[in-house]
């Protein structure tokens, strides 16, 4: 990244290698959010009786419901399902908001040579949205 580092600096640097490190960058994301859209991240009610599971983008791939809760032990009514089922599916997105920033840090890592350590996620504040539900 030699040339986007003599920009970053104010130094005049060579366009053309600029625009290939740019490129390879660009492509080194592409590829690494195919590859966590194909990951799957789960996330579950603090008292364990639903879990869900999310994409790496946040798309809902799974609900399972423990058939305990619904009767005898837990006896849930729908009211308190529904607030499970949403908790669960807010763990799961939480826990694809983690994987997302290890993801984009260890590609700030390698933009910087820096191996992800102390990097600066550019995607905090999308993520801190999505989770949100903003």
């Amino acid at each position: 990244m030699r040339n986007i580092e003599a920009f970053a600096d104010g130094e005049p640097g060579d366009v053309p290698g600029l625009l290939r490190e740019a490129g390879d960058w660009a492509q080194a994301v592409t590829e690494a959010l195919h590859g966590l859209e194909e990951e799957r991240l789960a996330g579950s009610d603090p008292s364990g009786v639903v879990r869900a599971e999310v994409t790496g983008s946040g798309r809902l791939r799974g609900l399972s419901i423990d058939p305990r809760a619904l009767h005898g032990l837990r006896g849930l009514d729908h009211v308190q399902l529904a607030h499970a089922v949403q908790e669960a599916i807010a763990a799961a997105h939480q826990a694809m908001g983690e994987r997302l920033t290890e993801v984009v840090q260890d590609l700030a890592g390698q933009a910087q040579g820096t191996a992800g350590a102390g990097a600066a996620d550019p995607l905090d504040g999308y993520i801190s949205d999505v989770l949100r539900g903003d």
